[in-house]
């Protein structure tokens, strides 16, 4: 039993260290010598599953359940897989399995709060995160995600608290210090600029950590209004960001450009339509035009409820048209729309209850979800150019949107966006798609949200207009402004900047209207 055990600790080490082989090797042997024990094919499962062997984990993560119902890191694999594998209604399942036991060690706990965070349920997140750092105060994982999901839940203070506490036990807490910089508006008296500086300034040695601290430093800035300061630190993130990727935004127009090419008008008339019993909302757009704020309004009704951003959309056209290539016949539209809604009853949300979908890049897809859920209603939202672009630039998204890091590049990207957004336009009838300008719902929010109430076909209610004051998670990089009511001092933010963004400008001037860019 000594040598097990001493194969379990290292084969945890390995992989802790990600050194996937050797925690295969020990993982194996202790297979081998105890075929009743469950937990090293729960961590196989985790290994198969970091190596993109979707198949393998699966079937390891069954086998650990199969020999220890009661080992909660095996449901939590299995989740974890299915998850993967876009069968949001089954991994449901494996969590609410997994949440039935009782004794369960931190890294379970923490585990299992990850799925149901990935599965729209925050709060129960929540009580899973805060169980598994009282079991396991001193570490860092649980207390970062303890504090993400306070923050989703409008918990700023004590996710303040519990950033505090991270960073003060492990100063390279990088994650900490960019989700503190995010809960609350920096003063002069509460700031924390000059500990990051010093931070910078004494060489990190680590590049990830300085981008993160450079995009926190430049909100804790331009909170301080010192806007200098902030656009150097973000031009010096965002290049240290592009560095480190391989990308080419020509890649990511050219999917624009074919879907111009093939949701048409024409290919919408000819397509057999998709079941007409499910009538749900999706909200689209770039990040940080608005989009969040535009759910927050309209699932503030009693009849709606939203989903949040599930990329469920995306992964079920990949497998019809995957499905479609692999039989060398035309995909099956109706079976897109049909499996589209049974997976979002993954996310709690019953077969029976419209709901709102805030994926951003379903914007590519509006074609598809005309013509797969014909009475399905799409909300585009709209910015100004160059606030939206600007907005796209100061925030460092986790390894999505890589054409916001370059001034080029973005610009590039938004002028291939806007014609899709008029492509939209002139292709999908008023009554299925509406645009609405960020500009617009601040300057005379009533009416803006009367507009979209009338065009989702439901009655008015006075507490869209207090969306601010809802209870529900956001998990956005909005999450925290959509808990105050509205406010006009970013619309126009970008002329703070203007020298900055001089040659965005002008290239976006080349091909838009002047009155756009005033």
């Amino acid at each position: 039993m000594a040598g097990s055990s001493d194969r379990a600790a290292a084969a945890r080490q390995a992989l802790a260290a990600g050194d996937l082989a050797a925690a295969e090797s020990h993982c194996r042997q202790i297979a081998a010598t105890a075929p009743g024990d469950a937990w090293p094919w729960a961590l196989l499962s985790e290994i198969a599953l970091r190596r993109r062997y979707g198949a393998a984990a699966l079937a390891h993560a069954r086998q650990a359940v199969a020999l220890d119902p009661l080992l909660l890191l095996g449901h939590v694999m299995l989740a974890k897989c299915l998850l993967q594998g876009g069968d949001y209604a089954q991994a449901r399942a494996a969590a609410e399995a997994g949440a039935q036991i009782a004794a369960a060690p931190a890294e379970a706990l923490d585990g299992l709060g990850a799925v149901f965070g990935m599965l729209g349920q925050h709060r129960r997140a929540l009580d899973l995160f805060r169980r598994a750092h009282a079991a396991a105060p001193d570490a860092g994982q649980f207390l970062f995600n303890l504090a993400a999901t306070e923050r989703m839940l409008g918990e700023f203070a004590a996710a303040e608290a519990h950033c505090d506490a991270l960073i003060t036990c492990d100063k390279r807490a990088w994650l900490a210090y960019s989700l503190r910089a995010d809960l609350r508006i920096q003063t002069a008296e509460h700031n924390h600029a000059a500990p990051l500086e010093a931070l910078i300034a004494a060489g990190l040695r680590d590049e990830p950590g300085e981008i993160l601290l450079r995009f926190a430093l430049a909100k804790e800035y331009e909170d301080l209004g010192d806007d200098a300061a902030s656009f150097r630190h973000i031009n010096a993130g965002a290049a240290l960001q592009r560095r480190r990727m391989n990308y080419q935004v020509g890649t990511d127009i050219a999917v624009i450009e074919r879907v111009l090419r093939t949701q048409t008008r024409e290919w919408l008339a000819a397509v057999p339509p998709g079941p007409e019993s499910a009538a749900p909302i999706f909200v689209v757009g770039l990040p940080r035009s608005g989009t969040t704020v535009i759910e927050r309004i309209i699932a503030s009704h009693s009849a709606l409820v939203s989903v949040g951003e599930i990329g469920v959309f995306p992964v079920e056209v990949a497998r019809v048209f995957g499905e479609a290539q692999r039989r060398g016949g035309a995909p099956d539209i109706g079976a897109l729309g049909r499996r589209y809604i049974e997976s979002v009853t993954g996310f709690a949300v019953p077969k029976t209850q419209r709901f709102v979908d805030k994926t951003l890049q379903n914007y590519l897809y509006c074609g598809l979800i005309r013509a797969a859920l014909p009475k399905a209603k799409i909300i585009l939202v709209r910015r100004h150019p160059l606030d939206s672009c600007y907005a796209l630039y100061k925030t460092h998204f986790a390894g999505t949107f890589p054409y916001s890091y370059d001034l080029a590049e973005l610009a590039a990207y938004y002028l291939a966006y806007r014609r899709l957004a008029q492509h939209w336009r002139s292709v999908l009838p008023p009554h299925a798609f509406c645009e609405v300008h960020y500009e617009a719902i601040i300057a005379d929010p009533e009416a803006e949200s009367r507009r979209l109430i009338d065009f989702l076909e439901l009655p008015w209610e006075d507490g869209v207009t207090r969306f601010h004051e809802s209870a529900a998670p956001s998990a956005t990089a909005s999450a925290v402004q959509i808990r105050r009511p509205l406010y006009a001092s970013s619309v126009g933010r970008w002329r703070r900047h203007a020298e900055g963004l001089a040659a965005l400008r002008e290239r976006l001037a080349r091909e838009l209207p002047a009155e756009e860019l005033a």
